[in-house]
């Protein structure tokens, strides 16, 4: 991606070095059972970590905000300039199709842990968005994880990332995050999970479209192997490949994201199409 001409955004706070500490930390036993929690049974992996930092004692503690200036290191740029772009992107997606303003999220970069509204947030558990404060969470140090243990490098993977998880910020200005709520509320776990499913092969077809029409606006953005790099990223972290590497075997009716096959075919929808009305994963028959 040429990404030094892009602006960046103003909307992203940096906490890593500071923001949070975690008294005595959290054994990574407790980490691993929240994951595996979030996998086989829809439970939200902060649930389980801030009960199990209350029962320590070992709550988390803000420390007094800084105002200090944006960090000037890469990563920082990267994360800057990615969803600068996002928000113009959107921002026309908005006006073009609703006739209305996008209301952008804020972004996030921490270390180890952070506070949210959703709970705690913990390195361990990846990037992830959370609805109650509009605010996308991230520690960069997933974009090495990303590389290394997937295999998924480059820069489209990691605007990839970003650009996913500002989709179910897209799903909730829409008022989709909300219907999924009160839908899953009322279902077992397992068709809680599948709707789940339904749910983040959306946010990766809303990644594609904003890849499009970002390529639309700027034809100088993309250069080739870029969204190949970003279907690569996709197939990296589907549900099979991940519970085949973790156990050993692979248990669909846990699925929460989609199989790799599954989440390369709904990015690529929105990469080919550029349009948002073909990503109703909900109304598909056949994901």
């Amino acid at each position: 991606m040429r990404l030094d001409d892009e602006v960046e955004s103003q909307n992203v706070e940096d906490r890593r070095g500071g923001g949070m500490r975690v008294g005595g930390g959290i054994g990574i036993g407790t980490i691993v059972i929240a994951l595996a929690a979030s996998y086989f049974f829809g439970i939200n992996p902060l649930t389980i970590i801030n009960g199990a930092q209350v029962l320590q004692g070992n709550a988390p503690q803000a420390n007094a905000p800084t105002n200090a200036r944006p960090a000037d290191d890469a990563g920082s740029h990267f994360v800057r300039r990615v969803l600068g772009n996002t928000e113009r992107t959107w921002q026309h997606i908005f006006r073009t199709q609703f006739n209305q303003d996008y209301p952008a999220p804020k972004l996030v970069l921490f270390s180890d842990a952070t506070p949210t509204a959703c709970g705690t947030g913990q390195s361990a558990m990846g990037p992830f968005y959370c609805p109650p404060d509009s605010t996308v969470y991230i520690d960069l140090s997933f974009y090495r994880e990303l590389r290394d243990r997937f295999g998924a490098s480059g820069d489209f993977a990691q605007a990839y990332v970003i650009a996913h998880e500002v989709g179910h910020h897209i799903q909730k200005v829409l008022g989709i995050s909300d219907k999924y709520e009160a839908a899953r509320a009322r279902m077992s776990q397992a068709r809680g999970n599948a709707l789940s499913v339904r749910l983040e092969l959306q946010a990766d077809c809303f990644a594609g479209v904003w890849a499009a029409v970002a390529q639309q606006m700027n034809a100088k953005l993309m250069e080739p192997g870029d969204f190949e790099q970003g279907l690569n990223a996709a197939g990296a972290i589907g549900d099979d490949r991940l519970q085949r590497q973790s156990q050993g075997r692979v248990v669909p009716e846990a699925f929460t994201h989609g199989t790799s096959e599954q989440r390369q075919r709904w990015l690529r929808r929105g990469m080919t199409s550029g349009d948002i009305r073909q990503c109703d994963t909900f109304s598909a028959q056949s994901l």
